[in-house]
């Protein structure tokens, strides 16, 4: 097999691959958003907020199996993991297009976000391969930036095929979707990690990275602190389409107005991984935590003025400036954590992706289950989770010598 553990892929041909693989998980999730209440009414949901848990299952998936793939590409190499995530993917939407109550429905996409976690958290080990520092974060702020496009697009597309064939094929568009990405990975991007540098595979090596990682204040406290800010996206895609639909009678129109806000992260990562050289990961970290905390509190106490239902402009705009700051946050905390892995970048970045994800679900679901009909509960869980990160990152950077420049 030929290795490779220099970038062979121009960057215009590297960035949109790693994108569109990891971009199985938006795609997974937002493409759904338009049919919650179709598929809520032809399985049998019975309270209208339990339809969120068809988002919520996959992070489930996700969040576990993370633990398994990052140390699973560490022995047997990327590309297997990653061809084995494609698999169980694909099962998981065969059993989602053939379901016909809620509860198999819910085991399809458990075992969606199991195979989905194969390429999502293996490339993030792959690009740690190739990359390091402030470079990594520049690559994958680019990378999150054309993948947050997925997300923009997602819900017209999926709209678009509800009012073709149905729900139902969404699911078969996943699979065309999974079957292009993974003949493109396998032709065009070389293995990154030599035979020589792979380790056994045994839960006594995962648990050794939990450790290690558990033990490292900086790899720790930015894995809680992406938790928490990924648990306010979980928050806001569980409840997103009852708010818009819900408050503002959007439901033709939600794809466009999901579009603009996505979009807002996608521009906001894209200038990240410009400033990010400049002013490194910290320095920006600190800024939109701090921006997003005021933001989210000042617009709460204005949400509590106006009975918990703002006017719809307002509304926006202050959802485009919180996705902002996402955008600055996204690519960095996971550089920021992983920053101290280099020697472990499999389970490195399983323990990284898997907690933090696994912090997230039960945080974004519990806010999404709080939806009253008021974006009250979605803003509150904005500002208190925004504030905790912050609490965060002083804990984690206390007691480090140098300054906000790396």
């Amino acid at each position: 097999m030929n290795i490779q553990t220099k970038p062979t892929l121009s960057l215009a041909e590297f960035v949109p691959l790693m994108a569109l693989m990891i971009s199985l998980v938006a795609l997974s999730i937002d493409a759904m958003l338009p049919a919650l209440t179709l598929m809520g009414k032809d399985l049998g949901v019975g309270a209208v907020n339990d339809q969120q848990l068809i988002i919520s299952a996959l992070f489930l998936g996700l969040g576990v199996a993370q633990m398994i793939f990052g140390p699973l590409s560490d022995s047997i190499g990327r590309k297997p993991a990653i061809y084995g995530g494609y698999v169980i993917f694909v099962i998981g939407c065969l059993i989602s297009i053939l379901s016909t109550n809620f509860e198999i429905m819910l085991v399809g996409r458990v075992l969606q976000g199991i195979g989905a976690a194969g390429p999502r958290i293996v490339c993030v080990a792959l690009v740690r391969d190739q990359y390091e520092g402030r470079e990594m974060a520049r690559i994958m702020s680019f990378v999150m930036g054309v993948f947050i496009l997925v997300p923009a697009v997602a819900p017209a597309l999926g709209q678009g095929i509800i009012m073709l064939s149905g729900w139902r094929a969404i699911f078969v568009s996943f699979l065309l979707i999974a079957f292009i990405a993974w003949g493109w990975f396998a032709i065009r991007q070389p293995e990154t990690l030599a035979p020589e540098r792979r380790a056994t595979f045994s839960f006594f090596v995962i648990w050794s990275g939990v450790q290690e990682t558990c033990r490292n204040r900086i790899s720790l406290g930015y894995t809680l602190i992406a938790g928490c800010i990924f648990g306010t996206l979980v928050g806001y895609l569980s409840s997103a389409q009852q708010m818009f639909a819900t408050i503002y009678a959007i439901t033709d129109l939600f794809p466009l107005y999901f579009a603009v806000l996505a979009l807002a992260v996608g521009l906001s990562s894209i200038i990240n991984g410009r400033l990010v050289i400049k002013f490194g990961m910290r320095l920006l970290s600190h800024f939109a935590l701090v921006s997003l905390t005021v933001l989210s509190g000042v617009f709460f106490l204005y949400t509590m003025s106006v009975g918990g239902t703002p006017g719809l402009w307002m509304n926006m705009a202050y959802f485009i400036s919180a996705f902002l700051c996402f955008g600055l946050l996204f690519g960095n905390l996971n550089a920021l954590a992983m920053e101290p892995l280099g020697h472990i970048a499999g389970i490195g970045a399983a323990v990284v992706g898997s907690f933090s994800t696994l912090i997230s679900a039960p945080l974004g679901a519990f806010i999404g289950q709080l939806f009253d009909g008021t974006v009250q509960p979605l803003v509150g869980g904005f500002a208190l989770l925004a504030a905790l990160s912050l609490a965060l990152m002083y804990w984690t950077e206390r007691g480090r010598q140098d300054d906000l420049a790396v």
